[in-house]
């Protein structure tokens, strides 16, 4: 116990102070996450990398093993596989989340890596073989136990990502189920993942401190992708020696928040058409507050409470018979069914008009990729400016603006501006102007005008419109004009 305790005590100070330090140094330097989105919950720059206090306070007393001769240093250290594994597949996916929170890093990137890591740990041993079934026999993978292995690690590893939304949320979520394998990998006498989780648990708490709403810093995907590529690593050896009894019950009924809200982001992403990874204000934690009119707090705080039932269920499942195990899941699946239509995911009023909303969105995001190809394909700044004309009619813009400027040869700066103006409704005008960026630098401004009587732009559109100017800050940088504009990213709106 002396051990857990200085593990724990070692992580909470390290990531006290290595928080703090990223803290001030992000808002030196500019590593701010902006308030300039519509689905952004903080109305000001917060510092980003939070994540990295949470990395080193959870290595440093792990760390400290290597140089300790100790009981626990040399069993720590004969287990070859879960060394390597943690390690290795914890720095890759931490440097992943770094260069995400920096530079920003695509889909493709993010799963290329996420899926060999996950293989890694496969060819370690960490492997999912069977799952427990209380209302008949265990399930035995078999040929499928790889595929499952996978796609549990970087199921895990994205659910956290996705429900980092609010503060302090992600990572009290992490918490309870750090403290769910702790107390079952205690009961069984395994000091090895007991001390990995009290390191944990150390290197959460040290963050949540600076996190915590009001946050004044943000673990970034640094932070939520390592915590979920720990629990989804450290679940799996819990799970293995839970026996076939309980197999992969426990882990999943743990992460059972981070699970569900992922589960109903593909779903409603689907039957909307929206593009699978996209952000919207329709997780879990945001119609508790829309629905409930629920303070920022107040929502984390009531979700903290479901964590913690999930806690208590998965623990008792570890202890329960099957026709126990039977009946807390179907008591379980009841109160999430009630949740549900509580938050409005059930509402059938809703889903007569989803079918209209779904080819809405399907027809947008075939107009971006249109768009955005003869934008890509463009020789020139004016062949920019004639792929972004379809925008005024297929949008029923009153008015397109492209505006930035360029370096002539001889030295000096001439102003560029493209603009295109039509006949489209009377109301108020309603204008909306996109920072074009390519990394840090800002390129120039795409300003769209309204006039069919809106007061807000469809988070559907923003997307859509978000593509377009990536494509144009690709083209604008490669024809390489020289643009000043205002540097956030999306101006409010106004009237």
């Amino acid at each position: 116990m002396i051990t857990l305790f200085v593990a724990f005590s070692v992580a909470l100070l390290v990531a006290l102070g290595l928080t703090l330090l990223v803290r001030d140094r992000a808002r030196a330097w500019g590593w701010l996450d902006q308030a300039n989105s519509s689905r952004k919950v903080h109305a000001r720059p917060i510092p980003r990398l939070g994540g990295v206090g949470i990395v080193g306070g959870f290595f440093a007393p792990l760390c400290a093993l290597f140089l300790v001769d100790s009981g626990v240093g040399h069993h720590f250290r004969s287990h070859t596989d879960l060394v390597v594994g943690l390690f290795l597949g914890g720095a890759v996916i931490a440097a992943l989340g770094l260069y995400d929170d920096l530079h920003g890093a695509g889909a493709r990137l993010k799963f290329a890596v996420q899926f060999a890591v996950a293989f890694g740990l496969y060819a370690l041993g960490f492997r999912v073989d069977v799952i427990a079934n209380p209302f008949g026999p265990e399930l035995v993978l078999g040929a499928l136990s790889l595929p499952f292995t996978v796609l549990w690690v970087v199921g895990v590893i994205n659910a956290l990502n996705l429900i980092d939304g609010l503060d302090g949320l992600a990572g009290g979520v992490a918490f309870f189920g750090v403290s769910t394998n702790f107390i079952l990998a205690l009961s069984r006498g395994d000091v090895l993942l007991s001390l990995l989780m009290a390191a944990l648990a150390g290197a959460i708490l040290g963050f949540l401190v600076f996190n915590f709403n009001p946050a004044s810093i943000f673990m970034g995907d640094t932070g939520s992708m390592f915590l979920g590529f720990v629990l989804a690593a450290v679940s799996i050896k819990t799970s293995t020696k839970s026996g076939t009894a309980v197999a992969m019950l426990v882990p999943v009924m743990a992460l059972g928040l981070p699970i569900m809200d992922t589960l109903l982001a593909m779903v409603r992403r689907s039957l909307l058409g929206r593009p699978m990874f996209s952000a919207d204000r329709e997780h879990i934690h945001h119609r508790l507050m829309s629905q409930l009119v629920l303070s920022h707090r107040a929502t984390v705080l009531v979700l903290y409470g479901l964590c913690g039932l999930f806690m208590l269920v998965a623990l008792a499942l570890s202890y329960a018979s099957s026709a126990q195990s039977a009946a807390l899941l179907c008591g379980m699946a009841v109160l999430i069914v009630l949740l549900m239509r509580r938050l409005g995911y059930l509402d059938l009023g809703r889903a007569k008009g989803m079918q209209q909303v779904r080819q809405r969105n399907l027809w947008l995001r075939t107009m971006s990729r249109d768009v955005t190809r003869a934008v890509r394909a463009a020789a020139s700044l004016e062949g920019v400016w004639s792929a972004l004309r379809p925008l005024a009619d297929d949008l029923g813009l009153a008015r397109q603006e492209l505006r930035f400027q360029r370096m002539l040869e001889r030295g000096l700066e001439e102003g560029c501006v493209f603009e295109a103006q039509r006949s489209a409704g009377t109301g108020m005008p309603f204008e909306v102007s996109i920072a074009i960026k390519d990394g840090g630098e800002v390129l120039g401004a795409l300003l769209l005008v309204w006039r069919d009587g809106r007061s807000a732009l469809i988070r559907d559109e923003e997307l859509a419109l978000e593509q377009v100017a990536d494509a144009v800050a690709e083209s604008v940088a490669r024809l390489r004009p020289q643009v000043h504009a205002d540097p956030r990213r999306l101006v409010a709106s106004r009237k």
